[in-house]
């Protein structure tokens, strides 16, 4: 096989690490963006946080952001020899800033807005503690704690009992059997909230009943269905029940109000499990309704204050001042100007991130006028990315990163960004209304619907077509899927 040599044409689009640094600074979420620029602080140290968050005037962001070949030179004599550190140090950086002349005793307006957090214990430090009240040798303790340690979110125990003894026999070097891991299973499944420590539904329900103090004729009918007729109870297949347990309408209905009390999910209301973060939901931007006009803003935590480090600036002033310029001292100022151009970089990432964000948003805004007004679904708008992207001129795998990670919090509830967009459905009047209108009708329809007598999918269809949307039962069945809406037979109820 012969070898060729041959000149070709290509053309190529390429990202620089700079652009796609900048697409993951659009998607951190404002949570963690505190963590984001941590990170950034610690590995450059030219970049500070200030406190009255002012940018010196010499180190003001550039138009363009530096490319590669800019901010890590190769370290050749002629870098070393062509230094211009004029752009980093000017007349008047010893001036005193305006920032430092504010007087204290009459601070400015200051509109950030705190969010506060709760201090929780999490539900596998309550387990642990109460682990800890029990006696028992520590080969059990052991076990108990990795048993404890393996319960998910929702105080479950998913692992099978072969696994867990593998598990500790490999990573703790502990021998032990089934019928152990039982008996600790069994002394965990009594501690609090009831129902921890199972291994399905119908366990976790069984425990909560079998702990009820003077358990009367209903509690015990409940323990009846949960053991024998689980299956059917979850189908609501209730006449099977009726007829294996000998109970009429009214006591049916009276075990169902004991069993539908129950806590499916036991860990999930304590601490939040170990997912505690997402318990919280803070807002990207604020919409208030004044008198009609919609003012929005962004989130203080998205616009931080940074700058760039004094005691860099001074390094170059000395070696400014300094006579001799040795390599050694050239080789430090190259690598002092590649530090404060990452940081004039990122400080002017962060702005770009802003104001995508606030174009972004207010587009939307503007969109959806009358939903921020009013509150109602029905008057949301059929827009989807590319309406958006057209509006403010960005690329749509930009709008769709916004809208993906971001929240608005409105005097009607904080929503998720992606909740605005929906594709349109043609009435018969020939307009076009929004997936999400049809849904809330859809939604509305559900909960005035007799339960006794709830509408199928071919009924809603009908109704929904009644009202003017051209729509198929499929899509029917598919927005009701969407919105969690089980199928008609398990909205039924006595």
């Amino acid at each position: 096989m012969a070898l060729h040599q041959s000149l070709q044409q290509k053309l190529l689009q390429k990202l620089s690490p700079q652009q796609i640094q900048l697409m993951k600074l659009l998607q951190v979420p404002t949570a963690v963006l505190d963590e984001r620029i941590k990170e950034e602080m610690e590995e450059n140290p030219a970049l500070e946080q200030g406190e009255e968050g002012v940018v010196e005037n010499e180190f003001e962001m550039e138009e363009e952001l530096h490319t590669p070949e800019e901010t890590e030179p190769d370290g050749s004599e002629e870098d070393y020899e062509n230094i211009d550190i004029s752009e980093y140090v000017q007349d008047g950086d010893d001036e005193v800033g305006d920032y430092r002349l504010r007087d204290d005793n009459y601070p400015e307006i200051d509109d950030n807005r705190v969010i506060p957090h709760k201090v929780e214990t999490t539900f596998i430090e309550q387990m642990l503690q109460q682990l800890g009240m029990l006696q028992m040798p520590d080969k059990e303790r052991k076990i108990a704690e990795h048993i404890i340690g393996t319960l998910d979110d929702d105080g479950y125990l998913r692992r099978e009992l072969n696994a867990l003894t593998d598990d500790l026999a490999f990573r703790q070097n502990i021998e032990t059997n089934e019928d152990e891991l039982m008996e600790i299973i069994q002394k965990i499944q009594q501690f609090d909230p009831p129902g921890v420590g199972a291994r399905s539904l119908q366990e976790c329900l069984l425990l909560q009943l079998y702990r009820k103090p003077n358990p009367d004729t209903t509690t015990e009918s409940a323990i009846l269905v949960l053991e024998k007729y689980f299956d059917e109870f979850t189908k609501k297949h209730y006449e099977k029940i009726q007829r294996g347990l000998n109970l009429d309408d009214e006591q049916l209905r009276a075990v169902i109000r004991v069993i539908v009390k129950l806590n499916p999910k036991p860990g999930g209301n304590i601490g939040g499990g170990s997912m505690k973060g997402e318990n919280y939901i803070i807002p990207d931007f604020f919409i208030v309704n004044n008198n009609g006009k919609l003012e929005l803003s962004l989130n203080s935590k998205n616009a931080p204050d940074l700058r760039i480090s004094e005691g860099y600036r001074d390094m170059l002033k000395d070696y400014e001042r300094g006579a001799k310029k040795d390599k050694r001292q050239k080789e430090a100022v190259l690598f002092i100007k590649q530090k404060i151009d990452s940081a004039k970089w990122f400080i002017d990432a962060i702005k770009q991130r802003q104001n995508t964000l606030l174009n972004t948003m207010e587009a939307i805004m503007n969109y959806q006028y009358d939903f921020f007004v009013t509150g109602d679904e029905t008057t949301l708008k059929p827009m989807i990315l590319k309406d958006i992207a057209e509006r403010t001129e960005l690329d749509i795998s930009t709008v769709s990163r916004v809208a993906n990670s971001k929240f608005v919090q409105t005097e009607f509830g904080t929503y998720r960004l992606k909740f605005f967009f929906s594709e349109s459905l043609q009435t018969e009047s020939g307009e076009e209304v929004s997936t999400r209108e049809v849904k809330k009708i859809l939604n509305d329809l559900i909960d005035e619907e007799s339960k006794k007598h709830p509408y199928s999918d071919e009924k809603l269809t009908e109704l929904l077509q009644e009202k003017g949307y051209n729509i198929a039962r499929r899509t029917v069945a598919k927005y009701r899927e969407q919105l969690n809406i089980p199928v008609a037979r398990l909205r039924k109820t006595l």
